[in-house]
């Protein structure tokens, strides 16, 4: 029967079904703190001086709903939240990065779970206000660190996890390319509560389509003069 999942087989001198040989087992780099720009939004490490914008953009959602789904949150007031930026910037794992529009800081993801030896990583950690949601930036940050992982340092596996019950998250991780693999059920608990965690991968044989994809949706000519796009990311 052949696995969906499976991506390459062959048979060893048993004959029986193994997976194809590797070319290059090198243990990849780890991601550089360095800033990565675009047209529309500059992705750099997250810095204390970020705290202002972020917790003044996240406010804008007067509900709390950007908070749900993520770990930590939401921050009564500004000084709550610099103490969770304080010890987020000294992470490397997660690794976050606040995520710029004109220069002010908007939102914010990492790359985590980072595991050179298998040349496996994971985005995560995203919150993303209500003034970066449903732009054409919200989809070039994820573009962005999409080409670091494959294009700069060679990784073979870019993963994203969810709360199984998080439907816009799912969505996303739809929208932008990734595979879902299946639910872990009861994979964890966070904020008092049983976590479902849905599993999504992009692998790098899938990159070069959904890199020009990305790269046929961002160009400026896809889009109309109040900014509406023309296409949408699944029809490019």
């Amino acid at each position: 029967m052949t696995d969906p999942f499976v991506t390459g087989q062959t048979l060893n001198e048993l004959g029986q079904p193994v997976g194809l040989p590797l070319s290059d087992l090198s243990t990849r780099p780890l991601p550089p703190k360095t800033e990565m720009t675009g047209r529309y939004c500059t992705v750099v490490p997250l810095r204390l001086d970020h705290t202002d914008d972020l917790h003044l953009a996240f406010c804008e959602d007067q509900e709390d709903r950007l908070w749900t789904y993520l770990p930590n949150g939401p921050y009564d007031d500004v000084e709550a939240f610099r103490e969770w930026v304080q010890k987020a910037v000294t992470w490397d794992d997660p690794l976050m990065h606040a995520i710029l529009v004109d220069g002010r800081a908007v939102g914010h993801a990492s790359f985590l779970r980072i595991a050179p030896e298998n040349a496996s990583i994971e985005v995560g950690y995203i919150n993303l206000s209500p003034a970066l949601q449903r732009t054409r930036a919200s989809t070039e940050f994820q573009y962005l660190m999409m080409a670091r992982v494959f294009d700069e340092l060679g990784y073979r596996r870019y993963e994203w996890k969810c709360d199984a019950l998080n439907a816009p998250s799912r969505q996303a991780a739809e929208r932008l390319g990734f595979t879902y693999e299946g639910t872990f059920r009861q994979a964890t608990h966070y904020k008092g509560r049983n976590r479902d965690t849905a599993w999504f991968s992009i692998l790098d044989s899938e990159w070069p389509d959904l890199k020009a994809r990305f790269e046929r949706w961002l160009d400026p000519a896809n889009f109309d003069d109040t900014g509406a796009q023309l296409r949408s990311l699944g029809d490019v």
